[in-house]
This record gives structure tokens, C-alpha cells and sequence, in this order.
């Protein structure tokens, strides 16, 4: 199963006794170790590893690879892209939590401060079979979001690369600004709303934050619409699809990442396809 081939310069994975990939985004988080130690402790486990640099894309370091299981290391945007290669392939996918708030680990029940003992998941036969969903052929793991929510995420992403310090605030600042819901078509239904949140499996919500959710297995997404810039009450539509649509296309954020989509966009639900290994 192993292999030893290893090349940093040319950004070639390393694969040793355990045939697995990690891939560290160095770019996700603070705190805790760095992502030099995580690599090294990956390796010291024998895991295959890969530093992102400049440019690279996960996906296609994780398709260049044939290891039974890749992970990433990073918060809930660095996930899906790895987690679609993984279900391309039937591989086992492995989160590590290295992000800032890593919604996705917490639901799986992993320990966020411990990004080294996720890495035991490499070794071990603790198998569980989750719901991924798709916004046409992208996939997210956690939720898609429109309205409010991703306006906040674009604008936080446009200051960010500004280098503003207070991107967050900012981005949140200027979104109250503009406190009129918005036009959608949800399953032929005009809908006004200021938010419209997709969600892989059912959430508890709470103002600009998501609660947990029980399980990852329910088959199901829960669309969550709100119509108040400050949402206390949830209008809840639950089924294995959704189409949304809004003239001029859709601006939204997947797993909490920025993204421009087309519309209409056709929102499904894969039941139990993708298979997640954690530590034992």
C-alpha cells in the first residue's frame, strides 16, 4: 500500500506506510500548532502530506493522488473540494479541524483544539456514511447561504484582500446599511427575504451564527428563509431538493467561501455518499 516518493520542491505528496494524503492549508486559523508541526506530526504517523502554496488547488493535489484516504486540514472552506474528490474517487475523507471556527468537526464531534489526535483517523476503521449536498455540481458540506449572510462573506472577502484589519465589522457595517429583504423564487414561490440559508441536515440558527446540528445523515436539506434584517422566527421548507432563483444571478456563499452562481441553481441532497473515517 505505501509508497515513498517525496518532492517539496515539485509539490509531489509524500505516501509512506499509511495510505493516506493530508493536505494543510496553511492559510486557515490561528493558534495552536503551526502548519509545520502538523505536517510533521503527519509524517511522523506516516501520512502522506501536502503544503498548500500559492496557487495550488486542493483539489487537484487530492486528485493527483491514489491513497485510499485524503484529508484536509482547515476550516470549512478548504472542505468540500477535497470531500468532491473524495466521493469522485470513493475514498474516505478525514477532516482536520485548523480553522477559525470549524462548524463541520463540531458536528461530527470531533475536538477542534486537537487537530493533531484528529490525525489518528489515518489508522483507524471508525467509518461513518454522511449526506453531502450540491448547488449544481459543487458540493457543500455544511451549508449555501443568500441574501444577508452572503453579502456579508463577499464583502468580508473584498476587505480581506484589501489586508482590512477589521474586515468582519466592516463587512457587517456596511451589509445594515441596506435593510430591505430581497427578491427570490424558491420552488416557483416569490419569496421576499433578507435571508435564505440551504442547510445539509437540520440546524439550530441563531443570529449570524449556526448552532449544531444532531446529524449528517437525515437525507434531507432545510432552507431557512427570513424576511427581518435582525431574524428571530425562521420560515423552515424541508425536502431532498430546492431551486432557487433571483434575476440576475446568484450571489451566495458555500461553506462559507464566496461564490457568483448561475440562476436558476437545482439544490440536492446525496444521501450517506460520502464516507468520513475518524480517530478511533
Amino acid at each position: 500500500m505505501g509508497r515513498t516518493a517525496h518532492s517539496k520542491d515539485a509539490g509531489v505528496p509524500y505516501f509512506s506506510t499509511v495510505n493516506g494524503l493530508l493536505i494543510v492549508n496553511p492559510r486557515s486559523g490561528s493558534g495552536g500548532p503551526d502548519p509545520d508541526e502538523l505536517v510533521a506530526e503527519a509524517k511522523a504517523l506516516g501520512i502522506g502530506t501536502h503544503l498548500l502554496q500559492a496557487g495550488d488547488d486542493p483539489a487537484d493535489v487530492a486528485r493527483r493522488s491514489d491513497a485510499d484516504a485524503v484529508g484536509i486540514a482547515g476550516g470549512d472552506g478548504s472542505l468540500a473540494p477535497v470531500a468532491a474528490v473524495a466521493l469522485e474517487r470513493d475514498a474516505a475523507f478525514v477532516c482536520v479541524p485548523f480553522g477559525t471556527r470549524n462548524h463541520f468537526a463540531r458536528d461530527l464531534g470531533l475536538d477542534r483544539d486537537d487537530p493533531l489526535g484528529a490525525l489518528a483517523a489515518f489508522d483507524s476503521g471508525r467509518e461513518l456514511k454522511i449526506d453531502v449536498g450540491r448547488a449544481g455540481t459543487r458540493v457543500f458540506l455544511n451549508n449555501i447561504s443568500f441574501g444577508l449572510y452572503a453579502h456579508l462573506v463577499h464583502r468580508r472577502e473584498a476587505h480581506r484582500r484589501r489586508r482590512d484589519a477589521f474586515a468582519r465589522l466592516r463587512a457587517l457595517w456596511l451589509a445594515t446599511r441596506d435593510r430591505h429583504p430581497e427578491p427570490f423564487v424558491v420552488d416557483g414561490e416569490i419569496v421576499s427575504a433578507r435571508v435564505v440559508l440551504v442547510a445539509n441536515n437540520a440546524y439550530e440558527l441563531d443570529l449570524f451564527d449556526l448552532g449544531a446540528r444532531d446529524r449528517l445523515d437525515e437525507g434531507k436539506l432545510h432552507a431557512y428563509l427570513a424576511a427581518d434584517w435582525l431574524p428571530r422566527t425562521w420560515d423552515e421548507r424541508v425536502a431532498e431538493s430546492f431551486t432557487i432563483e433571483r434575476p440576475g444571478g446568484l450571489r451566495a456563499a458555500i461553506d462559507g467561501e464566496p461564490v457568483e452562481l448561475d440562476s436558476p441553481l437545482e439544490l440536492s441532497v446525496e444521501p450517506r455518499a460520502l464516507r468520513v473515517i475518524l480517530a478511533a
